[in-house]
């Protein structure tokens, strides 16, 4: 499909159709159409853009992935499909491994799903050898690998993951979330909830790693002067505000 780039939402357009022929190549799963639509949603309430409080969570996200010590990036169809370039880069700037865990599992779009993140990134990921299992999962989103996601400290998970957040967050691990709902469970799981779009969010994560990467006390300074609770309360005043505006928008015609 051509689509004009004049058109107001031409980003969100293109990002649809690479959704919708992901689908077809068994990257993403049908379902995980819906879930991109609800994203969708709450972007709209956000301007579609990166917000004051997104960009301190990604600098605090920044600053709590260059702090760990076994840092783990996992990446399901959807994050595969939107931003597997921008993720590996991410992984780089921060020394995380990269693992795939997918809820619709089968043998095939696993490898499917690895093969495209090795394609599109030239980074070797995990995930296609399960050989450890995280405790409280009664899906296959359980399964993972010992050398990955069960010995990391921090993890990031890209989109809603709600039962891996809690129980990453019950296993002692610190969770960071990139989720434009903040009322899922994945983000309230988070210790660093990034409200925002994913193929906004992981570029500005990666320039703040590049920024912050050998500087202690700037790393330190990050975390400390970042409250999660206090940032998603702002984050959703910011998103009643913005349906307060679309309504007086539509009023006003």
């Amino acid at each position: 499909m051509k689509i004009s780039k004049d058109h107001p939402r031409y980003l969100s357009l293109v990002i649809r159709e690479r959704m919708a022929a992901m689908v077809e190549e068994g990257i993403v799963s049908p379902t995980g159409l819906i879930a991109h639509g609800r994203g969708e949603a709450f972007d709209y309430l956000l301007g579609e853009r990166t917000t004051p409080e997104a960009d301190a969570a990604e600098k605090a996200a920044a600053a709590l992935l260059l702090g760990a010590k076994r840092p783990v990036i996992t990446v399901n169809g959807n994050a595969a499909a939107l931003a597997a370039r921008e993720l590996a880069e991410l992984a780089r700037a921060t020394g995380a491994l990269v693992e795939v865990n997918l809820f619709h599992r089968s043998e095939e779009r696993l490898s499917k799903v690895c093969d495209l993140v090795e394609r599109e990134s030239g980074i070797k990921v995990l995930g296609r050898d399960q050989d450890a299992v995280l405790e409280g999962i009664a899906s296959d989103r359980a399964r993972c690998t010992s050398k990955g996601l069960l010995a990391a400290d921090v993890v990031l998970i890209p989109l809603e993951d709600g039962d891996r957040a809690e129980a990453m967050a019950k296993a002692g691990k610190k969770v960071i979330s990139i989720d434009l709902n903040p009322l899922s469970r994945t983000t309230l799981a988070a210790e660093v909830a990034v409200v925002d779009e994913l193929t906004r969010a992981v570029p500005n994560i990666t320039r703040w790693a590049v920024e912050l990467k050998g500087d202690a006390g700037g790393i330190a300074d990050a975390l400390s002067s970042y409250e999660n609770e206090e940032n998603l309360d702002a984050v959703m005043r910011r998103m009643c505000q913005g349906l307060k505006g679309s309504t007086a928008d539509r009023s006003e015609r």
